[in-house]
């Protein structure tokens, strides 16, 4: 079993847990066995362009935000490794910002929630909004120019796009075959998301429950990602894959195995035991 998540966030994304301190994270994931885990808060951006309330840090908190992550290294490092690092998206232009994060930090990770449509103003994955075949290619580009520029260290939720598709056709075929295809070139790691399957059993319509894992699994025709379609694809590919929790509350990693057994039943049984998953 993976004992590491380089998926978590912190409260000041604004859309954690508020009441949830860096420190508090580490103790769950001590008492929960893992043995290394990455804060990958969403980035602070030095050009405002997402402009969401409550979606990511704010830049004067990136040196704060670093510096506690440091402190609980050296505090809990005969316990468990701690690695600095964000999420972030990648946007033309944005290049250099980014890799200054990646410098300041241990693990990039990308999770592209949005694209520039064609007037240049952000197009994000969530809502109403309903991407074009045009524009979901823009979404597999922007994935695998991160990747030739050597930003990110993992690409996670790669098949979020599938959000706002009801079926897996041509195009999203082809979106799902640029970002393997990429990622195996540039020996970049994909990952298996676990918020979605969170946020639509255990803590459906925004209140937790505990019914059990077999009442989960028939709630399981809601969530979009991760996709089975899109993880056949990875098969055909030299690709390294993990689970990752999307940390946002602290009940999401006491449900680490729970969650990790609803996602191989969305999958599949036969399509996990043909991706090669990292030990370590």
């Amino acid at each position: 079993m993976q004992k590491f998540n380089y998926h978590s966030h912190t409260y000041r994304c604004g859309h954690a847990d508020l009441d949830m301190k860096d420190e508090d994270y580490i103790k769950e994931y001590i008492k929960m066995g893992f043995e290394k885990i990455a804060f990958t808060d969403h980035c602070p951006e030095k050009n405002e362009i997402d402009k969401r309330k409550d979606m990511r840090m704010k830049y004067s908190q990136k040196d704060e935000y670093l510096n506690s992550i440091n402190v609980l290294k050296e505090k809990y490092k005969d316990k468990i490794q701690i690695e600095s690092g964000f999420e972030v998206e990648y946007l033309p232009g944005e290049e250099n910002n980014l890799k200054e994060l990646k410098e300041e930090t241990d693990k990039i990770i990308l999770g592209q929630h949005f694209i520039y449509d064609n007037d240049k103003k952000l197009k994000i994955f969530f809502g109403n909004n309903y991407f074009t075949d045009e524009e979901l290619m823009r979404y597999a580009e922007y994935i695998k120019k991160s990747m030739e520029m050597n930003i990110p260290d993992i690409i996670v939720h790669p098949d979020i796009y599938m959000i706002n598709r009801n079926n897996f056709g041509k195009i999203e075929n082809k979106v799902a075959n640029i970002i393997c295809e990429t990622a195996e070139k540039y020996n970049i790691p994909l990952e298996i998301n676990l918020a979605q399957i969170f946020n639509r059993t255990y803590y459906e319509n925004r209140k937790l429950n505990n019914d059990s894992i077999e009442e989960q699994k028939k709630k399981l025709y809601k969530v979009s990602y991760p996709n089975k379609e899109f993880w056949k694809v990875a098969t055909k590919y030299n690709i390294k894959v993990l689970y990752g929790i999307d940390v946002h509350r602290k009940v999401q990693i006491l449900r680490w195995n729970e969650l990790i057994e609803l996602a191989n039943e969305i999958i599949g049984k036969e399509t996990i035991k043909e991706l090669s998953f990292i030990e370590r």
